[in-house]
């Protein structure tokens, strides 16, 4: 048996049955939504209920108040959740399954504005409905035509469409999205700044220090790097790579002054700078440690580029 073939045909069915989508109902559907006042509350049972969970939290992170409502729940005492500012988005393909039937006088009792999804127009949620978003299908990819497969992945396909619509509507951006996403990889690229990973402790050599008490104080300090300052600005910096370079040359001897094996006037970078683009300028030239200074250009901090990664900064 080719499963290979097997597959292929699977997602050909499936990618046939999104390109011919109805989409006519997405206008009015985005209208409804983007003039919600309260929050677009999902409902759906099986499948749908399924589908209509992973919809209702990409409707929330893309700036759309939204969450998952299941319809026995809402039978039980939950539908106190729904509003009056409130929209609903129902998900049935039949457009009959009985759970949610059975909340649906309920719902309209509310007066609030009913978006459905459904794969038959004339059905009981679709009559009950502001609009439809139609999610009929030709063909299933099961090879009984039974299981639903090219039917939830027009759904989700739908809801996808639904949540990328009111975005534009929205003007939503990568700032606003990374706003809901704290934790994640853009979150922190968009919102970590250098002086929220900087160490606040760091060696500081005098510029009459020998090379020996220099050393001693970078091996104290655990950062590779010795400051040099003069009224809290930054003069010099002697890293380990300087001290190695030192010791191959002519005339090394640990009695003199480390300051001047140091780096005079090192790069340094303001503690406002975003994080993401602090690892950029260390990697492009190749610094492991940086001086933060503050707007007055003293020295606040340091920052070393095991810090930026560890933090999960990209």
């Amino acid at each position: 048996m080719d499963f290979r073939k097997i597959a292929k045909e699977v997602l050909e069915i499936e990618a046939n049955e999104l390109l011919k989508a109805d989409v006519s109902g997405i206008e009015k559907a985005v209208d409804i939504a983007y003039n919600t006042k309260g929050k677009l509350i999902v409902t759906g049972v099986g499948k749908s209920g399924l589908i209509g969970s992973k919809i209702a939290a990409t409707l929330a992170s893309t700036g759309t108040p939204s969450f998952f409502l299941h319809p026995t729940e809402a039978l039980h005492g939950d539908l106190g959740m729904i509003t009056k500012d409130d929209t609903v988005l129902a998900i049935s393909y039949s457009g009959e399954s009985e759970e949610l039937v059975k909340i649906l006088p309920h719902i309209k009792r509310f007066d609030v504005s009913l978006i459905a999804m459904t794969g038959d127009k004339n059905s009981t949620l679709a009559k009950y409905a502001d609009v439809v978003l139609n999610i009929h299908v030709d063909k299933e990819a099961c090879p009984l035509n039974v299981a639903p497969t090219s039917s939830t992945t027009l759904t989700l396909a739908m809801g996808d469409a639904l949540a990328v619509c009111l975005m534009k509507k929205r003007n939503f951006t990568k700032e606003d999205f990374a706003s809901f996403h704290p934790g994640g990889s853009l979150g922190k690229r968009l919102f970590i700044k250098v002086k929220d990973l900087m160490k606040t402790s760091f060696p500081v050599a005098d510029e009459n220090d020998s090379l020996k008490e220099a050393i001693i104080k970078m091996t104290q300090g655990k950062l590779g790097h010795v400051l040099f300052l003069d009224n809290d600005k930054i003069k010099a910096v002697l890293s380990d790579g300087d001290l190695r370079r030192a010791m191959m040359s002519e005339g090394f001897e640990l009695e003199k002054k480390a300051i001047n094996f140091a780096t005079k006037n090192p790069k340094v970078i303001k503690e406002d700078v975003l994080a993401s683009d602090a690892l950029k300028f260390m990697e492009d030239n190749k610094i492991q440690l940086l001086p933060v200074v503050d707007k007055n250009k003293k020295v606040v901090g340091v920052i070393h580029i095991h810090d930026l990664v560890e933090a999960g900064i990209k």
